[in-house]
């Protein structure tokens, strides 16, 4: 049994994030039967986004995720369903369609900042230089 405070509630902490877990990977194994026994579209998209999540928060690892993932896109194929594009990428492709355009505009934007900015330090740098200090010409004698 733990004596120091801090090993007490760690001891508490790792109780409570075991059930989570537990919860979480009950839902990525109900979520998969689910989908063997009815394999649609909706199921695999639901089954997939468990792996997702389980991946994001670190249960499992994310090429764990990705070949789970992949064995079930292979048992969707052989039941012959297609995979429907989510809200979610459906997005990010009308934001890359988009992006080039803005980036272009932003390139010239900063281009033209950059000139006047080292145009106004060179012009600054001429004014503050100084004329050297002149060396005394003065021979030593041995």
């Amino acid at each position: 049994m733990p004596i120091i405070k801090s090993a007490k509630k760690a001891a508490r902490q790792s109780v409570k994030h075991t059930e989570h877990n537990k919860e979480i990977k009950k839902s990525i194994k109900t979520a998969y039967k689910t989908f063997k026994a009815d394999p649609s579209a909706e199921n695999l998209r639901k089954a997939q986004s468990e792996y997702d999540k389980a991946a994001k928060k670190g249960l499992i690892k994310k090429n764990t995720a990705s070949r789970r993932k992949a064995a079930l896109a292979k048992i969707a194929k052989a039941a012959g369903i297609k995979p429907t594009a989510s809200a979610k990428s459906a997005k990010t492709t009308a934001k890359s369609a988009t992006k080039p355009a803005a980036k272009k505009a932003n390139t010239a934007k900063k281009a033209t900042a950059a000139k006047k900015t080292t145009t106004k330090a060179k012009t600054a740098a001429k004014s503050t230089k100084k004329p050297a200090a002149k060396k005394s010409t003065t021979k030593k004698s041995a």
